[in-house]
């Protein structure tokens, strides 16, 4: 029976590994050609993965024709902007629908799920005649836009208000509470895991939002990492060394607060039951 299990955690950890090492193909493809000449990123030969000779030229290309730090700026600007209006506004409508009795409650909850079975493309239309009649284009706040209202997190945090017992607000509210001390100081607090799992998912969304701020912002001076690589691939041949150079530089940030935020990272996911 120890055997048993023994060969079992052996098989396991050997798929384990495997599923690893073909996640990390991809990026080490990204890291490798970065270093390559045009004519050794396009060659056909799938055994020689490695660069003849490491060369920083897509590097010092790159940085020339594209401003990292406006686009690293723009980009902190679109996550931390949707991150904390998506959490605010879906804390708070969480807990209505979640906790609070009025009348149209699960038909305007139905409106919200409705939005989350849609696609997002059809949003855009109406959403950039909004940002356009504001006179809102090629500004930070046309990035955020979207991003103001959550209907995933209003969904998450409803789930997480309604798994709370009722004798919590029972307490607060012969302590003398009303409705909007018992959600800041009793009910808000205890949801703090689904408002760092929602945080995390926001931030991802955002970084990987690319339709969005083509559309809106077609100043260079404004687009954030995502629509700026898009603009570097050129319509008939590709420079794959600057294009990987590039992604190379946009994903340091992600990974820098991956490594700070690693903790908050997995308990996010493992709160939400979510896939990337």
């Amino acid at each position: 029976m120890e055997n048993r299990k023994h060969i079992n955690s052996i098989l396991l950890h050997l798929v384990l590994i495997m599923g690893s090492i073909v996640m990390l193909v991809p990026f080490l493809w990204m890291v490798l050609t970065a270093f390559k000449t045009i004519s050794e990123s396009t060659q056909m030969n799938p055994f020689v993965m490695f660069p003849s000779e490491w060369r920083l030229d897509a590097f010092e290309s790159v940085m020339t024709k594209m401003s990292f730090g406006r686009l690293y700026w723009n980009t902190l600007v679109l996550m931390l902007g949707r991150v904390f209006f998506a959490v605010i506004t879906a804390t708070l409508a969480g807990y209505a629908f979640g906790r609070l009795e009025f009348r149209g409650r699960n038909l305007m909850f139905s409106l919200v799920i409705f939005q989350m079975m849609v696609p997002v493309q059809i949003f855009i239309i109406p959403q950039y005649l909004i940002v356009s009649g504001l006179g809102m284009l090629n500004t930070s706040f046309a990035l955020i836009f979207p991003g103001l209202v959550s209907a995933f997190g209003t969904f998450l945090l409803r789930q997480s208000y309604m798994s709370l017992p009722k004798e919590l607000e029972e307490a607060a509210r012969l302590d003398g509470c009303n409705i909007g001390q018992t959600f800041l100081y009793v009910m808000a607090p205890l949801t703090r895991s689904a408002m760092v799992a929602l945080g995390i998912f926001t931030a991802l969304f955002a970084f990987k939002d690319l339709m969005w701020p083509l559309v809106v912002n077609t100043e260079q001076s404004t687009i954030p990492l995502s629509a700026a690589l898009a603009k570097i691939q050129g319509q008939f041949a590709a420079n794959y060394p600057e294009l990987m150079a590039a992604s190379l530089l946009a994903v340091i940030p992600m990974i820098i607060i991956y490594l700070f935020f690693q903790k908050q990272f997995i308990q996010g996911i493992a709160t939400s039951g979510g896939k990337l």
